[in-house]
């Protein structure tokens, strides 16, 4: 699926970018960086290295993926239309699904991050949203624009959609979920994202 391969190009330019900023970044950047460096740590801990340690090691980035993302806001710009018409606990369960297809998305492209070099190339805020730009060169040595949106929650920065190459993972979402929804329940397309086929 495009979004899958949206997250995994993503997560990767995440953790490269970060690494990489140092005081150069304004306030959303530090947020980011800071999660990333908790990841980091989670993959160079020696205590939860190798496959047998894979459940504890995953389950440590899905806590740092929490405090990255507004799962919340995510599910809602992806469900769109669709939102409103879903009861709080539908909406809470839509939530729980979307967050574990990305986790899973990226769990994976993440432990096998390289280093890739990475431009930060500028930060933008308006209000509580903002946007971090940054650009990663890829194997062929070709720069790809990948921007954070985020959104302030109290004093912390959270991403709710990332673009990259200006193609929005929540657009690519939400339109291949209302197109599901045009002939499908509800009910089916949660199966469908909690199956990973989506």
């Amino acid at each position: 699926m495009k979004g899958h391969r949206l997250m995994l190009i993503s997560w990767a330019v995440l953790v490269a970018v970060l690494t990489a900023w140092t005081a150069i970044a304004g306030q959303p950047a530090d947020h980011l960086r800071q999660s990333v460096d908790r990841a980091l740590s989670i993959l160079r801990d020696p205590a939860l290295r190798g496959p047998d340690r894979a459940v504890q090691r995953r389950q440590a980035l899905r806590t740092v993926s929490d405090g990255v993302f507004d799962w919340p806001e995510m599910a809602r710009r992806t469900l769109g239309r669709h939102w409103e018409r879903r009861s709080a606990a539908e909406q809470q369960e839509f939530t729980r699904a979307l967050s574990d297809l990305i986790e899973r998305s990226w769990a994976d492209r993440l432990e096998r991050y390289q280093g890739e070099r990475v431009l930060f190339a500028g930060e933008t805020v308006e209000g509580e949203l903002a946007t971090v730009r940054t650009k990663v060169a890829d194997q062929h040595g070709r720069d790809i624009a990948v921007d954070y949106r985020m959104i302030r929650r109290d004093e912390r920065w959270l991403v709710f959609d990332v673009v990259i190459e200006n193609v929005s993972l929540v657009n690519n979402y939400r339109t291949q979920f209302d197109a599901i929804l045009r002939t499908a329940s509800y009910r089916e397309l949660l199966q469908r994202i909690q199956g990973g086929r989506s």
